[in-house]
C-alpha cells in the first residue's frame, strides 16, 4: 500500500523526528540518502524502519535479496507529498531511515577524547564528528551544544555519528566524568599548538561559535593552545579550527 496522505500517522510521526521534541519523544532520528543509508546499516546501528519514494526504482530496491538479506523490519512506501513531509532534503534520494538513537551515558573516556562546549549550530557540530571519527576521536562529550541527530548535523557528520560515541549532557554532568584527564582549551590566548607537546591522554576542548569556551571548562584546563593566524584574521570557524587541532594533536 502507498501512504499519499500527508496527514496520515506514520507520515507525521517520521516528519516529527525533524524537530528535537518529536525525536525526544520517540527516541528516534532520521537518515536520509543511499550512501548514508548504506554506512548507518553497517554501522550496525537498530534501523526501525524505513519509507521509500513509491517509484518504479524504489520498489524493486525493496525487493532485491540483497536488500531483504540485510534489512528485514518495517518498509514504508509514500507517495510524492507524503515523502517530501518527511524528508529535510532539498533534492531527496528517495529513502528515508528511522534510527534508535543510541543510550550513551556520561563515562570517563578511554583514550584522548573531545569535548564540544556550547557549540551551538547542527551543522559544526556534525563537521567536528566527521572530523573527530576521521582523526580517530571517537568518545565525544556535548556539553549544552546542539542536537547532534537534529537533520543538519547527521548531514554535516556524513556517517560520523553513527561511528563514535556521543555522550550528552551538562557541564556539571559531564566534567566529573573527565576527573583526572587534562583539558586542553582551545582559546586564542593560549601557546601554538605547533609547538605544544601534548600528554599521552587528553580532552581537547572546542567552545561556543562566539563566546568561546565557558568559564567552568576555562578554570578546568590544564592546557590552552591557539592556533596562529596572519594579517586581519581574529578566528575560524569552530569545525575547522577544531580539525586542525584534533589531527595536530595526535601527531
Amino acid at each position: 500500500m502507498v501512504i499519499v496522505s500527508k496527514q496520515n500517522p506514520v507520515v507525521k510521526e517520521l516528519a516529527s523526528l525533524k524537530e528535537k521534541k518529536g525525536r525526544r519523544a520517540r527516541g528516534t532520528f532520521l537518515v536520509e540518502g543511499d550512501k548514508m543509508f548504506s554506512e548507518c546499516m553497517e554501522s550496525g546501528m537498530e534501523i526501525v524502519r524505513i519509507a521509500l519514494l513509491a517509484t518504479k526504482e524504489r520498489l524493486l530496491f525493496a525487493e532485491a535479496p540483497s536488500f531483504k538479506e540485510r534489512f528485514s523490519g518495517e518498509v514504508v512506501l509514500l507517495g510524492e507529498d507524503a515523502f517530501q513531509a518527511v524528508s529535510d532534503e532539498k533534492s531527496p534520494q528517495g529513502i528515508v531511515a528511522e534510527v534508535r538513537i543510541p543510550r550513551c551515558r556520561v563515562a570517563p573516556p578511554e583514550r584522548s577524547c573531545l569535548m564540544l562546549d556550547g557549540v551551538s549550530d547542527p551543522a559544526n557540530v556534525g563537521a567536528v564528528i566527521r572530523t573527530a571519527a576521521a582523526a580517530g576521536y571517537r568518545e565525544i562529550f556535548l556539553a549544552d551544544c546542539a542536537d547532534p541527530y537534529a537533520p543538519k548535523s547527521v548531514r554535516a557528520s556524513m556517517s560520523g555519528v553513527f561511528f563514535a560515541r556521543l555522550m550528552r549532557g551538562t557541564r556539571e554532568e559531564i566534567l566529573p566524568a573527565l576527573e583526572g584527564v587534562p583539558l586542553i582549551a582551545a582559546d586564542m590566548g593560549g601557546e601554538s599548538v605547533f609547538s605544544f607537546v601534548p600528554p599521552q591522554k587528553f580532552c581537547l576542548c572546542i567552545g561556543n561559535e562566539g563566546n568561546g569556551l565557558s568559564d567552568e571548562v576555562k578554570k578546568r584546563a590544564s592546557y590552552t593552545v591557539a592556533i596562529p593566524m596572519e594579517g586581519n584574521v581574529e578566528s575560524l570557524n569552530a569545525a575547522v579550527s577544531a580539525g586542525i587541532l584534533m589531527y595536530e594533536l595526535k601527531k
